[in-house]
């Protein structure tokens, strides 16, 4: 969990952008007023934070409307930073999105969306939680 940063998950986030049905592990969808290089600090192996295409921020797997999201973001593009950390059994991977949209897709948010995915190891696999 992120340390530093008060953040705040959204259920209707998570529904937009994650799995609906991962068969391991489970989802969640933060998001802060802070910055994306004040989270990217938060002991999290993060790679550098690129600026993407909005389809490649958010990928495939959520039932998000993908042309709604690309509308949003206009001409303009997410800062993205994917990362990792593992303590103890707990794995998770974690993607910073910013802005990011609201759950309606109809406004950009200054701030940071925060898309983590949880599981437990257990014999080198991830349990179902």
């Amino acid at each position: 969990m992120i340390a530093h940063v008060a953040l705040t998950c959204d259920p209707a986030l998570t529904r937009l952008f994650t799995p609906l049905h991962p068969q391991r592990g489970h989802y969640e969808v933060c998001t802060t007023p802070d910055a994306i290089e004040a989270i990217a600090a938060d002991g999290v192996n993060y790679g550098p934070v690129e600026t993407l295409l909005p389809s490649e921020a958010f990928g495939a797997a959520g039932p998000y409307d993908r042309s709604a999201v690309a509308r949003l973001y206009g001409g303009t593009r997410p800062s993205v930073a994917r990362g990792w950390r593992q303590a103890g059994e707990r794995f998770e991977s974690v993607t910073l999105v910013s802005p990011y949209p609201d759950a309606s897709l109809t406004r950009l948010i200054q701030g940071t969306m925060v898309i983590r995915w949880n599981c437990e190891m257990q014999n080198d696999e991830c349990t179902m939680q």
